[in-house]
């Protein structure tokens, strides 16, 4: 493959953004592509794909490369691809054979995976056995996956639609809304994605609303909406019938739910700002179905954003976690009794999640919950994202004080 200066140019800047200015990888791709309109599909597809490989493997490209210089990381990186450098200046110190001798040295599982050394030790603790195979997993690119949108065209339909604009797709086992691009391609351009057939959502992502229980005409809190995706599901499969309420404590990600409610035909979504206790309390008892889908340290979803790996801290997984128990003893109060809520996390680690529903059961908020199921997602066991998800139901009786 030939390289061009512009764009691996392009690699270097987005690289200097993510790592010397902590500016998040899917931000810095979006930056970059406006920089550079006169950019066609294939040097768009090159940058973006080139950068979170790179983003994947940076510790490992830093082993093997005795220079910080982002160039020589660059050209580090295409060696260790197997692919031959263009004699260019910037490349001019750099030695394959000693990148690859380099190589052959390593044995640290860390390094070879790279993950920082707190991260291998967590994982490991957590998942045992299972860790070296999700660790695997976790290191492959994610495929694109759509979640088919039923309010206004069915399955059937959408892989033949999709088929006539030149995008293949398959359709997964157990998840029965969800397609699987064959090639990784530009959907957002597509007529199908402006008419709000489909959107982009990972299949473990789709499991989430299904597991609410959810039917038409039913009044739904969605506490921790975000940019609405798992609330447009929830939508979908209410038939638009019934009122789903949306809340976020960040104003312009509410503002994106709107936008895409409106292109999906999704007429029974609210938006409303958390801007304090007094939100939830004014909610108490409102509920028939509660979705408290969490922060979390996105560790289950590395495949898509691998330059979590490089900003998260052990200190922000224990910060998290104290938001996680506090949403959960809060936000629980928003279900009626006789309802059902989901608790999810995209993380694998038990202490966000198992650990997490066990404390609140335990807690005086948690007295009137049951624990119907729980489900712990892995990425080598699915070939999709990692997640969790526990369902709760919120008993009729009050508990004694």
């Amino acid at each position: 493959m030939k390289l061009h200066s512009n764009t691996v140019q392009g690699v270097i800047d987005a690289l200097d953004e993510i790592f010397h200015h902590q500016v998040y990888a899917d931000k810095v791709i979006e930056r970059t592509f406006r920089a550079h309109p006169k950019w066609g599909a294939r040097d768009r597809a090159f940058v973006a794909e080139t950068v979170y490989e790179m983003v994947r493997w940076w510790r490992l490209i830093n082993t093997l490369s005795p220079s910080d210089d982002l160039y020589h990381l660059f050209g580090t990186y295409w060696v260790w691809r197997g692919k031959e450098l263009p004699e260019w200046k910037e490349f001019a110190k750099i030695d394959p054979k000693k990148v690859t001798q380099k190589l052959r040295t390593l044995s640290d599982r860390a390094t070879l995976a790279s993950i920082p050394d707190w991260l291998d030790e967590l994982g490991a603790a957590s998942l045992g056995n299972k860790w070296p195979l999700e660790l695997a997993a976790l290191n492959d690119p994610a495929d694109v996956v759509l979640r088919v949108n039923t309010l206004k065209i069915s399955k059937r339909d959408l892989v033949s639609k999709l088929n006539e604009e030149g995008i293949v797709t398959y359709q997964p086992h157990d998840y029965p809304d969800a397609l699987v691009l064959k090639e990784r391609q530009n959907v957002f351009r597509t007529a199908a994605f402006k008419e709000g057939l489909f959107e982009v959502q990972d299949a473990s992502s789709q499991l989430v609303a299904k597991a609410l229980n959810v039917q038409p005409g039913m009044r739904v809190v969605d506490a921790c909406a975000g940019a609405g995706g798992k609330s447009l599901h929830l939508a979908a499969l209410m038939e638009n019938k019934g009122r789903i309420l949306s809340l976020d404590v960040l104003e312009y990600k509410l503002k994106n739910t709107k936008l895409r409610a409106r292109r999906a035909g999704v007429s029974i979504i609210e938006t409303r700002m958390i801007e304090g206790s007094k939100t939830i309390k004014r909610l108490k008892n409102t509920a028939d179905r509660l979705l408290l889908d969490a922060p979390c340290s996105g560790l289950g979803v590395l495949r898509r954003n691998p330059d979590t790996k490089w900003k998260i801290t052990p200190e922000e997984i224990e910060r998290v976690k104290v938001i996680q128990q506090d949403i959960l003893q809060q936000y629980s109060s928003i279900l009626r009794p006789g309802g059902q809520m989901v608790y999810a996390t995209c993380s694998i680690l038990p202490e966000e999640n198992e650990m997490q529903v066990q404390q609140f059961l335990a807690s005086n908020a948690g007295a009137q919950f049951t624990l119907l199921t729980d489900r712990k997602v892995l990425a080598h066991e699915t070939g999709f994202d990692g997640f969790y998800v526990a369902l709760l139901e919120k008993t009729d009786t009050t508990p004694e004080s």
